[in-house]
């Protein structure tokens, strides 16, 4: 395997929404409320930065809402919640490694890394798909009998 240099990316910063008060996030957070903090920061940064994130956020909004107004069962909408879950908890995990390896490569292409990178996207990629069959198992069966008792 031969590593190849890439060029040097136009923008070469971390966005600003890394701060200076995460200048110690080496350390173990103080207390409990300072770890949600983080929590948040990173949920955050995640749907600021990630169009992938976004986009799995306002499908799992539109299934859980469908699921409400076509009046499914609570285990129904919790399976649909917990799939959807899942896509967002690996995307937000796949964001986490991209950057480590980004972090660990630099500037340089890596065949390893790439290999990280693919896997924890097809990761993602799985669990939406999956995520849409439960979807489509159990809500487009109401939905259909919804549109054809319209007409």
């Amino acid at each position: 395997m031969s590593q190849k240099v890439s060029p040097p990316p136009t923008n070469n910063r971390i966005p600003t929404l890394v701060t200076k008060e995460r200048e110690f996030s080496w350390q173990v957070a103080t207390n409990l409320l300072i770890s949600f903090k983080y929590a948040w920061a990173g949920i955050s940064y995640g749907f600021k930065t990630q169009r992938n994130f976004r986009i799995h956020v306002g499908v799992c909004a539109v299934a859980i809402a469908l699921s409400i107004i076509l009046h499914l069962s609570s285990v129904e909408i919790a399976i649909i919640a917990i799939t959807s879950g899942l896509v967002l908890t690996l995307e937000l995990l796949n964001t986490a490694l991209e950057s480590l390896v980004d972090l660990t490569v630099k500037q340089t292409y890596h065949e390893l890394a790439k290999i990280a990178k693919d896997c924890a996207a097809g990761a993602v990629l799985v669990s939406a798909l999956v995520s849409l069959l439960v979807g489509g198992i159990l809500i487009l069966p109401p939905l259909a009998t919804l549109i054809m008792s319209a007409f």
